[in-house]
């Protein structure tokens, strides 16, 4: 169980999150939604403290912190629940596959490198990279890269993964590949927060849908719910210039 209480930052005088309240049960997919500057990529980060913010409480599970009094030792508990996957890979350049996802069991979790070197090569499998293992990043297409990125987040069995436009670097081409693995992870039960502009997927993947805009949640609901029965007019103006298939 995740739960956000008033998350609220500002950068210089422009406010970015204005209060925003959130629930997020075990094992849910929630896919939040929005225009470019609504705050979504912010609010994902505050989760992680990426970036701090400047108010608000965050919980999860039995660790609760208070973003303005959170300490090192508070940050890095919530950080070792968490992992994130970035819309640029930010992988290793001078590491390999395994070696990416060898890195935050190694240094973070204290596991032993053989240990950590046989969950890369299975969760390599998962993500259909099994022959990659030696790769360095600039052999891999970016949606293997995303993918290696993926199987990073995986090892550390965070409680939630957040992914941030995972696909928005990617040609067009690579954007099935990396989708079909987000979607064979959530059905394994791993509770996800996933920020995207992929309308479709968003519709088969999500538990619930969130819509942002100017820092504040616009409307909430399950996919059909926001889709077909839209009752905000600005979410009917945004998902008005997107297509999707059902």
């Amino acid at each position: 169980m995740i739960e956000i209480k008033n998350i609220s930052k500002k950068f210089g005088k422009n406010e970015i999150l204005k209060g925003i309240d959130l629930q997020i049960k075990k094992g849910e997919v929630v896919v939040i939604l929005g225009p470019s500057g609504s705050g979504k990529t912010t609010f994902l980060r505050c989760l992680n403290f990426l970036e701090k913010a400047d108010d608000g409480e965050l919980t999860i599970n039995d660790k609760k912190v208070h973003f303005k009094k959170a300490s090192s030792k508070d940050i890095l508990e919530l950080r070792r629940k968490t992992a994130m996957v970035f819309q640029q890979y930010d992988l290793f350049l001078h590491k390999t596959a395994v070696e990416n996802i060898m890195e935050g069991l190694v240094i973070a979790r204290k596991v032993s490198k053989n240990k950590a070197y046989q969950i890369g090569l299975e969760l390599l499998e998962k993500v259909g990279l099994k022959d990659k293992e030696d790769s360095y990043p600039h052999q891999l297409s970016g949606g293997q890269q995303q993918r290696v990125g993926i199987a990073r987040a995986l090892a550390l069995n965070p409680e939630v993964i957040l992914f941030d436009e995972p696909t928005s670097a990617l040609d067009p081409e690579l954007v099935g590949e990396t989708l079909d693995v987000i979607k064979k992870v959530a059905e394994s039960g791993v509770t996800m927060v996933i920020v995207t502009h992929e309308m479709s997927f968003a519709y088969d993947i999500a538990d619930r849908i969130i819509f942002m805009e100017d820092g504040v949640i616009v409307e909430q609901g399950t996919p059909k719910e926001v889709f077909e029965q839209t009752k905000e007019e600005r979410t009917k103006q945004f998902l008005a210039r997107f297509t999707y298939e059902r």
